[in-house]
């Protein structure tokens, strides 16, 4: 990320800041990976080490099944009910070492929240909030990716009546980060990137200064914590560097077309220890005069592949597959476009489709709610799509 400034700071680090009145301010440094990579300095109005209070707190359900028999499946999101806030009213529907997938559709602002375990991507199926954190507020809303980086203090206020979240939680540690591959060795977006520094928004102003003790519920690599702080979190008078959230709408990606059909890591956003996050945005099919403008089948040998769908997508036509739907194609399966796919595309001259997908390096394990949204036909969808009879039907297809 690049550098960035808000409030006021002091002309170097780690000498004395005082406000108008004399009083000092309180450093505090943000940064990854120790000391030896991005860092963020704040400087705060109290102590912020200062807690009162501290308790466990007994959080949501993320007991893990394994994918057997190993199935394609697909996920209605719409079905999980809507309740809660962005941050408890979390479900968590797969993951494994490296990553946990949650959805959630809010009715109410969240509490104070930390994630100390690893950095949090965010994408907003519908609706609106404010993202309100130490390092200021950020108006987010439809189609955007929010990153939160590790032990940011934050909490979603909603300016809608219903908020909708993907959430993808770096579970082993680690951090989101934009592609290798876009960026120059000192960190500036290249020329040709399908996104660049101009399309990433941060906090746009310091939050009101607020007394008093605060409550904040921290996520940690061994449960969470609910803490009580003398001071509240949102009492800095200004930061600066490299370490701070920040959001990129989808429809600011900018899509690479092709006279023939381009893989999908054509399409990458993120990057994440051992995962990656790629965008499918409207853009020109393939113009080659014989080109099969839909994917070729293909066996994910070393990925799970899941796929949020959020706009049209024509190869996954006649499965049941709309708004809010999760799929998800484990390494193992071979898949590819529903029957009929080919042929449709043929004459097509672009597409609408809008999705986020994630593949994954490691195996991903099921949550327990999967078990009441999950569309029971979809692994056989290409059978009857196919006119072939599945084992259990009560009639031959055939």
């Amino acid at each position: 990320m690049f550098y960035r400034k808000l409030g006021t700071v002091p002309r170097r680090r780690h000498t004395q800041f005082r406000g108008t009145a004399g009083n000092l301010f309180f450093e505090e440094m943000q940064g990854e990976e120790g000391f030896t990579w991005n860092q963020s300095f704040l400087y705060h109005r109290n102590l912020p080490t200062v807690i009162t209070d501290a308790e466990e707190i007994a959080y949501e359900n993320r007991e893990q099944v394994k994918n057997s028999p190993l199935l394609p499946r697909h996920l209605l999101t719409h079905k999980l009910g809507v309740g809660d806030d962005p941050v408890t009213g979390r479900h968590f529907l797969m993951g494994n070492t490296d990553l946990s997938v949650l959805y959630v559709a809010a009715v109410r602002s969240s509490g104070l929240y930390r994630n100390a375990v690893g950095d949090e991507l965010c994408y907003i199926e519908s609706g609106s909030a404010v993202l309100e954190s130490s390092y200021g507020t950020m108006e987010v809303g439809d189609g955007d990716y929010v990153v939160i980086p590790t032990s940011t203090t934050h909490r979603w206020r909603l300016t809608s009546d219903e908020l909708r979240l993907l959430v993808v939680e770096c579970t082993g540690g680690g951090h989101v980060r934009p592609p290798k591959r876009f960026m120059s060795p000192l960190g500036q977006f290249l020329d040709g990137s399908p996104y660049n520094e101009r399309d990433l928004r941060g906090p746009e102003s310091l939050p009101e200064p607020t007394e008093g003790e605060a409550d904040v519920l921290v996520r940690t690599r061994t449960g969470v914590t609910r803490y009580t702080y003398a001071y509240h979190p949102f009492d800095v008078v200004g930061w600066d560097g490299y370490n701070y959230p920040y959001a990129l709408n989808i429809h600011d990606y900018m899509p690479s077309t092709g006279a023939l059909h381009l893989p999908p890591p054509t399409y990458i956003t993120f990057e994440g220890p051992r995962f990656v996050i790629c965008s499918f945005v409207p853009r020109l099919f393939d113009y080659h005069p014989d080109a099969v403008k839909v994917p070729y089948a293909h066996s994910n040998v070393d990925s799970d592949e899941v796929l949020f769908y959020t706009g049209d997508f024509m190869s996954r036509a006649g499965t049941g597959i709309s708004q809010g739907s999760i799929s998800l194609h484990p390494a193992g399966f071979v898949h590819g476009p529903q029957p009929g796919s080919h042929e449709k595309s043929l004459e097509m001259k672009s597409t609408n489709e809008t999705a986020v997908m994630i593949d994954t390096f490691a195996p991903l394990m099921l949550g327990a709610d999967v078990a009441g949204v999950e569309d029971p036909g979809y692994a056989w969808s290409w059978a009857r799509g196919a006119g072939k009879a599945v084992k259990g039907d009560s009639f031959d297809a055939r």
